[in-house]
């Protein structure tokens, strides 16, 4: 044999040791090898107390949903995010990697073997009833709301005093509803001593209009299916006034039986000096006509920078015709850019996108959304592809808001840490 084959055959010998040694490699364990994806991946939902109709927090709770967990990673369904892997990149991708789905498969198809306890890394601890941590303070709202038992419950608009007397810069806000089987969501908006207020029910048509566009602009927080709590980067904060108001935008959903529900909102606020002054935006269009049938019906929608400006987070916003959502970045010298783009909007999963890094727009530039809607009988969330279909609060109705965060840079501000 000569040099040139033992080298040829010595190569292929040393792939298939590799190939072998990966084949004879021991089974994936629960306690070694999945339970540290559940816990980094899946904890924050599948808890206690959260959202999730499980907890996924130990052996015990996770085997019998073994099959089901591993059709769910394989289809790229869990856990939910629906940007477009294209364009952008976001510091809360909750994208499984390849590593972690394989893990869980194979782990799946051995059998889900339990493993060996001392494997195991320590559970992650949560505050009990938050994910942002222990608030500095919680705002509830002062009196009890009555959900009745059947029928259309129209938003409720509460207002709730936060009683400071001095000003606070908000680092993290996370709203906890009361009871979770009637609200379906509940928004949050921060009002100045001096500002206005609405208390009491709405239609949401008062919000259709300039009114309308500077008043989504004033949300703090959000709840909604999916949604995550409001959390700045170190050194990045929203302003409360002394004497602030905040407006609970209520949303219930009758379940059948009459219920109470009592929700709050915790805040936790800046630990360090704020560099960058957080404030919300929206690319709104509250004058939409969706045709009856119509499968593939487009909404434009745009916002002009004021002043140079850092985007931090996008949310796009729609409800169940809602199909598509992009997001372009369009500079002053004629330049444009994808920042997101949802293919496949699922109204189910209101999620909110954070910029791994900010997106800086000069003075000028644009943030340019483009929607559509699917109001045929083809969709199978449609409520009534027979209507023709305009802006409302309700879920039957549509909206196209496309939501942002961004901050202004400027000196450093001073910064208190607890009430």
């Amino acid at each position: 044999m000569n040099k040139m084959w033992r080298m040829v055959l010595s190569v292929i010998g040393a792939a298939g040791v590799c190939v072998a040694g990966e084949a004879g490699a021991p089974p994936a364990t629960y306690a070694k090898d999945v339970a540290p994806i559940m816990f980094r991946r899946c904890a924050e939902c599948h808890r206690p107390g959260e959202a999730a109709p499980m907890s996924l927090l130990s052996y015990k709770e996770v085997r019998p949903w073994a099959k089901a967990i591993r059709e769910k990673v394989l289809e790229h369904s869990m856990p939910p995010w629906l940007a477009d892997p294209a364009y952008g990149h976001f510091s809360n991708d909750r994208r499984l990697t390849q590593k972690e789905i394989d893990t869980i498969v194979a782990w799946v198809d051995a059998g889900a073997p339990a493993g060996d306890d001392n494997d195991l890394p320590p559970v992650p601890k949560f505050e009990q009833g938050w994910t942002i941590g222990k608030p500095d303070v919680v705002i509830s709202l002062e009196q009890p709301v009555e959900v009745p038992a059947t029928g259309v419950v129209p938003y409720r608009y509460i207002t709730v005093p936060t009683n400071f007397a001095e000003d606070r810069w908000v680092q993290a806000a996370e709203i906890r509803p009361g009871n979770r089987a009637v609200v379906h969501h509940v928004i949050v908006f921060a009002m100045d001593g001096a500002g206005g207020a609405h208390t009491g029910e709405s239609t949401g048509g008062e919000r259709t209009s300039e009114r309308g566009r500077d008043w989504l602009s004033a949300k703090l927080c959000g709840f909604a299916p999916g949604e995550q709590p409001k959390i700045y980067p170190a050194g990045t904060a929203k302003l409360l006034k002394a004497g602030s108001k905040l407006i609970f935008q209520l949303h219930y959903t009758p379940n059948g039986k009459p219920a109470t529900d009592l929700t709050s909102i915790g805040l936790i606020f800046a630990r360090s000096p704020v560099e960058h002054t957080a404030l919300s935006g929206t690319a709104t269009n509250f004058r939409l006509a969706i045709p009856p049938g119509d499968p593939n019906y487009e909404v434009h929608s745009t916002w002009t920078a004021p002043q140079d400006v850092r985007v931090v987070d996008l949310m796009p916003h729609m409800h169940f015709r809602g199909k598509d959502f992009t997001y372009t970045a369009v500079y002053p010298d004629g330049r444009s850019e994808i920042v997101l783009h949802v293919p496949k909007y699922n109204f189910n999963w209101q999620l909110v996108y954070r910029l791994r890094e900010p997106l800086l727009l000069p003075k000028g530039a644009r943030l340019d959304c483009v929607a559509h809607f699917d109001n045929s009988p083809n969709n199978p969330a449609n409520p009534d592809p027979k209507k023709e279909v305009r802006w409302g609060p309700q879920t039957w109705e549509e909206m196209m808001i496309g939501w942002f965060d961004y901050t202004l840079d400027g000196p450093k501000l001073s910064a208190r840490t607890t009430p």
